[in-house]
């Protein structure tokens, strides 16, 4: 079970609208009553030296990490057959993991690909990888086999948190919420409220529900919960450097998933936000909020909504600072992540890495759903865009 903080004093860090930075969730007590307090945390590049992962320069394709992007040299190895239901192939190989300094231009908050650069070359097996999020329907079946209960479903202790009131020891998680009217956009605080009884069962708390939303992601979900489900199903999580080689489908340095243009004429691509933010989301790509599965077109190597729609939970540590010592090191192959976490801006917090972006994604804030784009969060955390999806090795 994950370390969980109770919700009155209660350190949760809940990740804002796009991804590029988290919030620091303390419900405290002040005279004697809970108070709601945030505080803006924001990236950094971190001193603190990370542990590389093992790294070789013998492959013909190898080159060292640079400033730009270089093909990518997929592996020839014949796709394992049979192949598993609701899974395909991801070859592996070797490409350019990371996001340029041009990304920058996509997202009106500076400094969010800090933590992406520099690029770099990395070398991943071949695996295969759910073709979709994990729905609430698969999640259900889980549930359903085991009796496993959420992180957000659990109510606090007074045994874990002792001298927080009764009252305050509640389930529950975050939840978006419109502003009635345009906001400064460097107050994002506005836009969350800690909900009561927020779950998987319930993403926006009590009243709300998933019923006759079996194809849509399933979300409110910590990263404890999304390892557990892998486990039962005989799979894992994915590492940061597999799903970036997944998302980019075979294209190198690409802006988004499918290409440099954000829209193929008047088609949309991904499930994002239009309109003013956080207001409205006019739902000009055919949804207003979170979609279904598989609602855009899939990416080249078959995988949908590797932009947008929810974050997914990866398995790698998160540090800053990683993606420098992986290029010092020459081709970093099959890379798991730091052996250590660390966020320079909240340096006694551990947190993972989050991919993809959602549909609260915007250019008027940040443009997170580009494949080279990084999120961060804490594993007892879920929101109400954060789901995952899992991947399978090669026995």
């Amino acid at each position: 079970m994950a370390h969980r903080k109770p919700v009155v004093k209660q350190v949760r860090r809940r990740k804002d609208a796009s991804g590029p930075v988290n919030w620091l969730l303390v419900l405290g007590l002040v005279a004697g009553t809970a108070a709601i307090v945030y505080a803006w945390r924001s990236y950094s590049s971190g001193p603190a030296p990370a542990q590389p992962a093992a790294a070789t320069s013998s492959a013909p394709s190898a080159a060292p990490a640079a400033t730009g992007f270089v093909q990518t040299v997929a592996n020839v190895t014949p796709m394992p057959d049979p192949a598993p239901a609701g899974m395909v192939w991801i070859p592996g190989g070797e490409f350019s993991m990371g996001s340029h300094v041009e990304s920058e231009s996509m997202c009106a908050v500076p400094g969010v690909t800090r933590d992406a650069l520099p690029v770099h070359r990395v070398h991943v097996d071949g695996f295969w990888m759910d073709a979709t999020e994990l729905t609430n329907e698969d999640f259900a079946t889980f549930v359903k086999a085991t009796g496993y209960v959420t992180i957000a479903e659990r109510t606090p202790t007074a045994e874990e948190f002792p001298g927080a009131p009764p009252e305050n020891l509640v389930a529950g998680s975050t939840v978006f919420t419109p502003t009635p009217a345009p906001v400064e956009l460097n107050d994002h605080f506005k836009w969350w409220r800690y909900q009561k009884g927020a779950n998987w069962r319930q993403p926006d708390g009590p009243g709300s529900s998933i019923a006759k939303r079996g194809k849509y992601p399933v979300v409110q979900i910590a990263f404890d919960d999304a390892v557990a489900y892998a486990t039962w199903a005989g799979k894992r999580l994915p590492t940061e450097a597999e799903w970036e080689f997944a998302a980019r489908g075979g294209l190198s340095g690409k802006l988004f998933a499918w290409g440099d243009e954000f829209r193929d004429g008047d088609k949309a691509m991904a499930n994002t936000y239009q309109g003013t933010f956080p207001v409205n989301d006019t739902g000009r790509d055919g949804f207003s909020g979170m979609a279904p599965v598989a609602s855009f077109a899939p990416n080249g190597y078959g995988l949908y909504d590797v932009g947008g729609n929810v974050w997914e939970w990866v398995s790698d540590w998160y540090r800053p600072d990683y993606y420098a010592q992986l290029a010092a090191a020459g081709v970093a192959r099959n890379p798991r992540g730091p052996e250590s976490p660390l966020d320079p801006s909240e340096p006694g917090v551990k947190k993972r890495v989050h991919r993809g972006g959602s549909f609260l994604c915007t250019d008027q804030y940040c443009s997170r759903y580009m494949p080279g784009g990084r999120g961060k969060g804490e594993p007892d955390t879920g929101t109400d865009h954060l789901g995952f999806r899992c991947v399978r090795s090669v026995s």
